[in-house]
């Protein structure tokens, strides 16, 4: 049987992939943080909260990643664990750079002196290509991060191609563009989404309200990107790979995907901060935009060419951005119930 150790095992990606190397026949392995009790409604709304092994884990603290790496059995080790909201990465952007930087350094560093075997994974993100220097982005496009938190991973992505080539260890990253699903955290806009309008749905009255509308993203699903990165540590060589379904989308098309798939028809009206959105049907005026939630540096436009993932993992996404919008609206709405 192998093991597999996973940092942020109940956030998003950590249950997915959880649940996806549970049917593989993993002994799996969590880290989560020193607190009273473990947050585990992710893994337990997939069914395996009871079927992994969670241990205290603490990023920024070396000898607690020391013991972990000595005393847990790993195969394989993801590294999933951020702090992953780019808003607050301003507001923090210190810890940001323990945690999503300086940690994976200490990781592949006590791996190397201790278990120099176990096959190494690093979330890396298309938040460190910012302002795009090609479109799309490839394995090979350059970083031009826009937020303390791109500028941390970008850190976190070198430094483990760095311990790779320095050190023959088998360590990949993943360069996965966004991904979504209905464990996405509420503070994350596809899910502030989906979330308002199921509300409104339900009979509501309050708009969402977002930022900047024309901002483009490649959305996919987090189950499908999970199976991308076990592919990775699969391969007889490490390497890098970016994850995407190769098409962008405006935040306003994931709401009006998101609103019909609630029964709504809605209509956009207005430019800029005055933009507002209204369902036909009902009448309610369903989104608004605020200056507040304009980033101070704003990344535009993210596509990711995901043919090196394609053509060497044969990994291809199977749910579509509409699919997406079309699940977690009805996710949302099907809870509040």
């Amino acid at each position: 049987m192998k093991s597999a150790f996973i940092t942020g095992i109940t956030g998003q990606d950590g249950a997915y992939l959880a649940k996806f190397l549970l049917e593989k026949g993993y002994e799996v392995h969590g880290g989560v943080r020193r607190i009273s009790q473990a947050e585990t409604t992710r893994l337990e709304a997939l069914g395996v909260a009871g079927d992994v092994h969670l241990h205290e884990f603490d990023l920024t603290e070396a000898n607690a990643i020391f013991r972990i790496i000595r005393d847990v059995p790993m195969d394989e080790f993801y590294n999933l664990a951020a702090q992953s909201f780019v808003g607050a990465s301003w507001e923090l952007p210190v810890y940001t750079a323990e945690v999503d930087g300086l940690a994976v350094v200490r990781i592949l560093d006590t791996l190397r002196t201790l278990k120099p075997r176990t096959r190494f994974y690093q979330a890396s993100t298309s938040e460190m290509f910012g302002l795009v220097q090609e479109v799309p982005q490839r394995e090979t496009t350059r970083f031009y991060p826009r937020s303390p938190y791109g500028v941390a991973k970008v850190y976190g992505h070198y430094i483990t191609v760095n311990y790779r080539e320095s050190f023959g260890m088998h360590a990949s990253s993943g360069i996965l563009f966004n991904h979504e699903s209905p464990l996405r955290g509420k503070e994350f806009v596809t899910r502030k989404i989906t979330l308002a309008l199921a509300r409104i749905a339900r009979g509501g009255s309050d708009p969402v309200v977002l930022g900047n509308l024309d901002a483009r993203r490649d959305w996919g699903f987090a189950g499908d990107y999970v199976r991308g990165m076990w592919l990775m540590l699969q391969q007889e060589t490490a390497d890098d790979y970016v994850l995407a379904t190769g098409v962008t989308t405006p935040i306003r098309d994931f709401v009006r995907f998101a609103a019909e798939a609630l029964g709504m028809d809605p209509v956009f009206e207005g430019e800029g901060v005055n933009e507002i959105a209204i369902d036909r049907r009902s009448g309610k005026r369903i989104l608004e935009v605020s200056e507040k939630f304009f980033r101070p540096a704003e990344v535009d436009l993210l596509i990711g060419d995901a043919s090196k993932a394609r053509e060497k993992l044969g990994w291809v996404p199977e749910v579509d951005v509409r699919q997406l919008a079309e699940m977690m609206a009805r996710a949302d709405y099907d809870a509040l119930g």
